[in-house]
């Protein structure tokens, strides 16, 4: 299985996508994590049935494997 992540390295945020990327599937509820012994911001999107759809990370670089960031989608003009 293969997973979607996208990363804008201008604002330093990554997305990882748990939904099937042939489906639309909306964020009808965000759960903001604010986890002080990390020292970041990571928001957990759900859908209209209270399934987990996506993972925002802020501060991704200090989060994620640098492995994950460089196969991301790039968001950014940047694209490495």
């Amino acid at each position: 299985m293969n997973v979607r992540v996208t990363y804008d390295k201008t604002v330093n945020a990554a997305y990882v996508y748990l939904t099937d990327p042939q489906v639309r599937t909306y964020s009808s509820h965000m759960y903001p994590c604010d986890p002080v012994d990390v020292g970041g911001m990571i928001n957990l999107d759900f859908d209209e049935h209270g399934r987990l759809i996506g993972i925002e990370v802020l501060a991704a670089s200090t989060k994620l494997p640098e492995y994950l960031l460089i196969s991301a989608e790039r968001l950014d003009t940047e694209g490495e």
